[in-house]
């Protein structure tokens, strides 16, 4: 009996042992096949002059990756912390910070900006007392994206708020200083308290630190491989120049779908399609809106500026999403080559409604 015993105890300790040299092995496949994908993927980078890629990747609502690419400085590998500048990503943010003060609360989606902020530029305009978040969120505020780009540089009116879309940084910064004005706190502080604290996004910001961010930074090139001038921002912008991680922004987006700190209405309306910009697509409050069919949809926005190429999608539905910074005018090659090797069918959804020109 005794003996028998020990057979069995040998065999199952042997069977363990077997199975655990199984699993390593298996891992250290695996680990193979990742570090030649790195290789290989960098070696693609290259080919293609794009200086950095930060690469987040959100399984079942946690963070399975965040890995930066390239080169921060020449001969030095980019860290994992890297900080991007992620032109419009910042606008998830404003979209967020100004929908769970609305959850709370102690801010309504449909109360005319007028009852705290009016633009000088359109004050004389009755459209002024029109405006609203929910316009400002969706981009049917009837602004031009940046007033810069207005022959007398100044704001107006190019359709009537809440009559259609059109995407408009302005608008952001018109909420910005709407909030200001009635919290008495700058976006910064606003943003410290609701989101980057909660959350503990201690590399995330809307004004540049000297101390922390030019050590990290990753500059932006033209697609000739010219460095732009870096941006420091002393002041917030609502709608553009965001300093962040590939890892601050994700864990950012896996509160966004597990709908931390937003009611369950807001939540919604964030999720459901407030105006139609192209067939299958339209914007929701402050994220674009993927029809992908059977009831599925992906979540998005992306960045464009001087040396910053930047977008992320998510599928509240799995839980799985995927972030992507670059550093350099044309980074947007490599959305398509990440978006279908990493959410597979959806990925390949999402493209081809990108390919349509219609609504």
């Amino acid at each position: 009996m005794r003996k028998s015993i020990l057979t069995i105890s040998f065999c199952i300790a042997t069977s363990f042992l077997y199975a655990q040299t199984e699993r390593k092995s298996e891992q250290q496949k695996s680990l193979i096949s990742q570090t030649d994908k790195d290789k290989a993927f960098e070696q693609w980078m290259k080919e293609n002059k794009i200086p950095n890629v930060g690469l987040g990747i959100i399984k079942n609502g946690k963070l399975e990756k965040a890995k930066v690419y390239g080169e921060q400085r020449k001969g030095n590998p980019a860290p994992d912390n890297t900080l991007f500048n992620v032109a419009s990503l910042t606008k998830p943010v404003t979209a967020i910070i100004t929908l769970k003060l609305v959850s709370a609360g102690q801010w309504n989606l449909d109360e005319p900006l007028s009852n705290y902020w009016t633009d000088p530029d359109v004050a004389s305009d009755p459209r002024s007392k029109k405006l609203t978040t929910r316009m400002v969120l969706s981009h049917q505020t009837g602004f031009p994206n940046w007033r810069w780009m207005n022959a007398d540089n100044k704001l107006n009116f190019q359709f009537d708020p809440g009559t259609k879309y059109q995407y408009s940084g302005e608008g952001f910064e018109y909420l910005r200083k709407a909030l200001e004005k009635k919290f008495g706190k700058t976006l910064q502080q606003l943003a410290e308290e609701l989101v980057f604290q909660p959350l503990q996004l201690k590399d995330t910001s809307y004004i540049w630190n000297e101390k922390k961010d030019a050590l990290r930074f990753s500059e932006g090139y033209d697609k000739e491989g010219k460095q732009y001038q870096t941006v420091k921002t002393t002041t917030p912008n609502a709608a553009d120049d965001l300093i962040t991680t590939v890892s601050d922004y994700s864990q950012f987006l896996i509160s966004v779908m597990n709908s931390k700190g937003l009611s369950k209405k807001v939540f919604d309306d964030m999720t459901s399609g407030q105006v139609v910009t192209k067939k299958d697509k339209s914007f929701g409050l402050g994220l674009e809106i993927y029809n992908l069919g059977d009831g599925n949809i992906a979540l998005s926005h992306g960045g464009s500026d001087k040396g910053v190429q930047a977008i992320f999608f998510l599928l509240p539905k799995t839980k799985d999403g995927i972030v992507i910074f670059t550093n350099v005018d044309d980074g947007y090659k490599v959305f398509e080559k990440l978006l279908t090797e990493y959410l597979g069918e959806d990925g390949k959804k999402v493209v081809e409604i990108e390919m349509k020109k219609t609504i």
